[in-house]
């Protein structure tokens, strides 16, 4: 089969699907109408519907981790590291709740088995793209490495929770009684609070 994009346009229209129509929307059938190709066509570079999230999933992954790092790259002090890196990462996640349903609500409901080979996405392709989050985090936060990696790994929870949140409410026509604003300035007063 010839390479013209057609793995990126798949991308694409994958991509397009999840933003109009949530994840009830991305199929390979219509997927397939909507590059105007066969479904086997689709299924030659996604065999599975895992393959096709772990394509998405990793440069979004990287997506977030390049904002994080970018927002905090000129923190001088914890409180900066902090409050830029919940704050860059909050709005990612809020600006596309269907993207935030892929990344950390997707992998958990289709992985099927406990095996490793089971997974959404490689492990180790995973590692090296969180490795570097948690570390420039930590090399932010300052203080013991080994409790400034831990404090980078339960921020980044943190915010993910209030994301979590959002989308939920999202989910069910059900809005929050506080604003995003609000949410992510009290993460942020308690996240930089003195210990």
């Amino acid at each position: 089969m010839q390479n013209s994009n057609t793995d990126v346009k798949i991308l694409s229209i994958a991509c397009e699907l999840l933003a109009t129509g949530g994840l009830g929307a991305v199929s390979f059938d219509a997927i397939a109408r909507r590059l105007g190709r066969s479904k086997q066509a689709v299924l030659y570079w996604y065999p599975t519907k895992r393959d096709l999230m772990a394509a998405m999933f990793l440069p979004w992954l990287a997506a977030e981790t390049e904002t994080a790092v970018g927002a905090i790259s000129n923190a001088t002090n914890r409180i900066e590291a902090i409050s830029s890196f919940v704050g860059a990462v909050a709005s990612f996640h809020l600006a596309d709740l269907d993207r935030f349903r892929m990344m950390y609500l997707a992998p958990q409901t289709t992985r099927l088995k406990s095996n490793a080979k089971d997974n959404i996405v490689n492990g180790d392709a995973v590692y090296e793209v969180t490795n570097r989050l948690y570390s420039t985090l930590a090399d932010h936060l300052g203080g013991q490495p080994e409790v400034a990696r831990k404090d980078a790994v339960a921020i980044h929870s943190a915010v993910l929770g209030v994301v979590l949140m959002f989308a939920m409410a999202d989910a069910m026509g059900d809005p929050l009684k506080h604003s995003a604003t609000d949410l992510i300035d009290a993460l942020i007063a308690n996240l930089t609070a003195i210990r």
